[in-house]
């Protein structure tokens, strides 16, 4: 089990779950799913185990947080092969099957009651000059934008190496459907159903009316060609995390991965149910 320290306050959420785990003889290890700022006050008496010890010793990773907190563990959990079991302390916990109210559901994971959703995922690479500067692998999306300085970056984008969109603008997204409700739908991207085999490539803040979303097989190679940036001042990142640097020449591949995160599934509800819910709360 990880927990986020900055939403759970006091790991009272992870503790609570402990105890229910250890109630119907379940064996749960606690851990971190990234590091903490040194200054940040932890509370005593509490051991935590390295991740990737307890992924190799266990059957499923129990994540508390909000959807940032379940990105970052994602990884992790993917190339280990074991399932995830989201259980929501943010605001919208769109990928979260349990909220933190829901934990008398928990001693189902021991007896095995439950399914897997398999979510397709995205390979990026950055080649820079003909060599690879950049790999990382992605459950949301990944993201080309502008630093807070910069003006205007001009992007240039093909599917299969054929033109599909070019235009100046803030920076462009290529989601996966379950990446379509965050930042792609802020941008103006639809939203798509988690099982549709399909990569959603949307323009933010474009400077040209006529250039809209394109939602593309996932059998497509999307690249992205980084033109005149405003003063060389363009960033990627992957599902929300460290930002990587790019030069003007950059070119930058996104591609369906091999890999596919397992999320744990416990209730009976549409798509269309969570989209209902949650965005009427949001």
């Amino acid at each position: 089990m990880c927990s986020n320290p900055y939403r759970d306050k006091n790991f009272r959420t992870l503790l609570a779950a402990k105890a229910k785990l250890d109630a119907c003889g379940a064996q749960s290890w606690m851990c971190l799913p990234f590091d903490v700022d040194r200054t940040f006050p932890m509370p005593g008496g509490i051991h935590f185990t390295d991740m990737n010890r307890a992924l190799a010793q266990g059957d499923v990773l129990i994540c508390f947080g909000g959807d940032g907190t379940l990105l970052h563990a994602a990884k992790a959990a993917t190339q280990a092969g074991i399932p995830i079991l989201g259980v929501n302390i943010g605001t919208m916990g769109f990928i979260a099957e349990l909220e933190s109210t829901e934990l008398e559901l928990l001693p189902k994971i021991a007896a095995g009651e439950f399914e897997i959703d398999r979510r397709m995922m995205l390979d990026v690479t950055v080649r820079r000059d003909g060599e690879i500067v950049y790999k990382d692998l992605s459950l949301n999306d990944v993201v080309i934008t502008k630093g807070a300085v910069a003006r205007v970056v001009r992007l240039s984008v093909y599917c299969d190496g054929v033109p599909a969109l070019e235009f100046g603008g803030d920076g462009v997204i290529v989601a996966t459907p379950t990446g379509s409700t965050a930042y792609s739908l802020s941008a103006g991207g639809p939203i798509v159903e988690p099982d549709a085999d399909v990569m959603i490539v949307t323009p933010i803040c474009a400077h040209d009316v006529q250039t809209k979303s394109i939602v593309a097989s996932d059998r497509r190679k999307i690249t992205v060609r980084l033109g005149k940036a405003g003063r060389r001042n363009a960033f990627l990142s992957a599902d929300g995390g460290k930002a990587f640097h790019l030069n003007t020449g950059d070119v930058v591949t996104v591609t369906r991965s091999v890999h596919q995160t397992q999320l744990v599934r416990m209730k009976d509800r549409s798509f269309y149910d969570i989209v209902h819910t949650k965005f009427k709360n949001s």
